[in-house]
């Protein structure tokens, strides 16, 4: 369980007129995970700043990571938001214990940014995945070559709250 914990965060979110919501299916004991981060536009609009998807097999302890995204203009904090309830909801909702992705390997410059990204975030590099038979299950699930990377939940979540709350702070400042 974490010490601040997906609530705490949805609360904090709200304080800074933010949404946070998560979307969760379970079909044949998968978890489809997707958490977006908004703000309202209007009382009926709300637009979309960032978000998360990912899964789980009910089986593994590991969280999968397919899409982050967070929209340009954005607000500082939004990307940290949305990392610190990934991983607090993987560690309250789920078995998994690490989370893995990969950073896809389109344009050389561009995956460059994404590994050092993660790196920052606390994901550690386990192999590259390219054209091998090996690698077919892989490109086929994250639709590509590119970097397969795994970090501990907990400490992605540390880490990502602790810059979320820093962000939190310096704007009410």
């Amino acid at each position: 369980m974490t010490t601040t914990g997906l609530t705490a965060l949805e609360k904090q979110a709200s304080e800074c007129g933010l949404l946070l919501r998560v979307k969760v299916r379970r079909p044949l004991n998968l978890w489809a995970f997707r958490l977006l981060v908004g703000r309202h536009l209007s009382p009926e609009k709300v637009q979309i700043l960032g978000e998360m998807k990912a899964w789980a097999y009910y089986g593994t302890n590991g969280l999968q990571l397919d899409t982050m995204q967070v929209r340009k203009g954005s607000p500082e904090g939004v990307g940290h938001l949305i990392w610190a309830a990934t991983m607090a909801w993987a560690l309250e909702e789920t078995i998994c214990k690490s989370a893995r992705l990969l950073a896809i390997h389109d344009d050389s410059r561009q995956h460059k940014r994404l590994t050092r990204y993660f790196r920052m975030r606390g994901f550690e590099f386990v192999r590259d995945v390219g054209s091998a038979p090996s690698d077919l299950l892989l490109r086929v699930v994250w639709g590509g070559a590119g970097t397969l990377m795994v970090a501990n939940c907990n400490e992605v979540y540390k880490s990502s709250r602790n810059l979320w709350e820093m962000t939190m702070n310096n704007s009410s400042t």
